[in-house]
């Protein structure tokens, strides 16, 4: 066969196809993209796979990887099958079903909040292990969004009383007075990606039942100073921006039987010339405490549009340049 192989993946009925090929078959072409010398073969209740040994052999264990996951009842979407093929380049498969098959949360609306990447199964890992988390990574990595999901999952199974999520108002210099409208009209414009995330993940009504009675409290990062929070789930988002001194001020809220998850992206610091990251020297300082995970999540756990990680990436590549 010219050195070609050939495998053979069984479905127990046409059903188990449309999740493992996509919608109008679209999951095949990128195996095209991903094996360009391989080829998969609806036939029947069987794929055949064709190609390489190499190549063949990793995408019979990404389908037969798949299938099972399919058989729980979890349905396969486009940028997950992406990211798998990834994986099965890399030899990485044997983490796959541990990370699609990871639920967190199922929003209002009935979808399902699982890590979609390898570094996103991490991060969710150590916000379970872990009394306080750093999730450092790139736009589109989730950081955000997985915390906030873990921060209801929490509160919904009383594991806390409350959740505060804070951010630095970078732009209005954690001054505000200057800026029209009451306190809440202030402070709305910095913290809407939070309520963004709330909507999604609660839906409206619910997301202001819990506001209103201050089980979510969504306030700018200079209103934490002076507080000791206990029972809370508190993330900071943003974290980049603060200084060493925030930082500080809000490392020491920790209170008795709280969480907290300090997200944020080290390379896009808006703090003025001459202003050092509180992020990044708190992932230095606290490197060696055990009780503390810090996640590093890099381009490969985008999980927006595919064209965000090849931008992501160009800037990296641009940047090691321009140090070098």
């Amino acid at each position: 066969m010219d050195g070609k192989a050939r495998e053979r993946v069984e479905l127990k009925n046409d059903g188990e196809a449309l999740p493992l090929l996509g919608k109008f078959d679209e999951h095949l072409s990128l195996v095209e993209e991903s094996f360009s010398e391989s080829r998969v073969i609806p036939q029947g209740e069987q794929l055949i796979l064709e190609g390489p040994p190499e190549q063949v052999e990793r995408l019979s264990l990404l389908f037969e990887d798949l299938l099972r996951l399919v058989r729980k009842g979890h349905y396969i979407t486009s940028r997950e099958f992406e990211y798998a093929l990834r994986m099965a380049r890399r030899g990485e498969l044997e983490s796959l079903e541990d990370i699609f098959s990871d639920l967190i949360l199922v929003t209002s609306r009935g979808k399902q909040i699982r890590p979609k990447t390898f570094g996103q199964k991490e991060y969710v890992e150590a916000m379970r292990h872990h009394d306080m988390v750093l999730g450092i990574g790139p736009a589109g990595t989730g950081k955000t969004y997985l915390a906030l999901s873990m921060a209801i999952h929490a509160l919904k199974n009383q594991q806390v009383q409350r959740i505060i999520l804070t951010r630095p108002a970078v732009e209005a210099g954690e001054h505000l007075g200057f800026l029209p409208g009451d306190f809440q009209e202030k402070v709305d414009p910095y913290l809407r990606p939070l309520y963004d995330g709330l909507f999604d993940l609660l839906g409206l009504e619910a997301f202001h039942k819990y506001k209103e009675k201050g089980t979510i409290e969504v306030a700018p990062l200079a209103y934490m100073r002076g507080r000791t929070l206990d029972d809370s789930y508190i993330i900071l988002d943003e974290a980049q921006n603060t200084t060493s001194e925030q930082m500080k001020m809000f490392l020491t809220r920790l209170g008795f039987g709280s969480r907290v998850v300090i997200t944020g992206d080290i390379t896009q610091v808006d703090l003025p010339q001459g202003k050092y990251s509180g992020l990044k020297e708190a992932a230095y300082v606290l490197k060696g405490i055990d009780k503390i995970g810090i996640i590093y999540l890099t381009e490969n756990d985008v999980v927006r549009h595919p064209l965000v990680q090849e931008i992501i990436r160009a800037y990296e590549e641009s940047s090691s340049k321009k140090g070098s």
